[in-house]
């Protein structure tokens, strides 16, 4: 089985051009093998909302590192693998917005998966297919809107998938990071 890296973010504000937190879930043959997470100084100005959601306010960010920071270590592994994401294309657009605004190396495309919509499709009849409602179904446990616990269930719900014989792979999309959307 190929690597996964799984990963939530949280942004300070209503633009989601940056970040003020990132969790980071590793499946590696078929198993979670890391999950950690950390602040982000965003280096902009935080709304009250998502300060509300997240618990996240400036003085939690402001000895954090910047997002430059945290690429220098991630980079080539989400550069290199499969990123996976519950609602992907809000992640994957904050991520790609991050890239663009500090300049930093990336290639055009990043391969990702979307565990929501794969949770359409494969339960249809369910009302709700939030991370949230896919950790009740799936009994995991969840700090929501903490960017580690998210992308360590998230994790958890994709092996769930993978282990009840699911078909993830028409759920691979290539997303391209200069326009900031989905190529396939």
């Amino acid at each position: 089985m190929q690597p996964f890296i799984v990963f939530d973010v949280e942004t300070p504000n209503h633009m989601n051009n940056r970040m003020s937190a990132i969790g980071i879930t590793v499946i590696q043959n078929g198993l979670i093998t890391q999950s950690v997470g950390t602040f982000i100084n965003p280096e902009t100005y935080f709304d009250l909302f998502n300060t509300q959601l997240t618990g996240i306010t400036p003085e939690a960010v402001e000895n954090a590192p910047t997002f430059p920071e945290i690429w220098k270590s991630v980079g080539s592994a989400f550069s290199e693998n499969v990123l996976v994401a519950h609602n992907a294309p809000f992640d994957m657009s904050v991520l790609s917005k991050c890239l663009t605004h500090y300049g930093l190396e990336c290639p055009g495309s990043l391969t990702y998966a979307c565990t929501c919509n794969m949770a359409r499709r494969f339960f249809p009849r369910m009302e709700h297919h939030g991370l949230a409602d896919m950790c009740e179904y799936y009994n995991i446990e969840l700090d929501h809107h903490k960017a580690d616990s998210d992308a360590r269930a998230c994790a958890e719900i994709l092996l769930r998938y993978i282990n009840e014989g699911r078909n993830i792979e028409p759920f691979i999309r290539k997303y391209d990071v200069r326009s900031k959307r989905t190529l396939r």
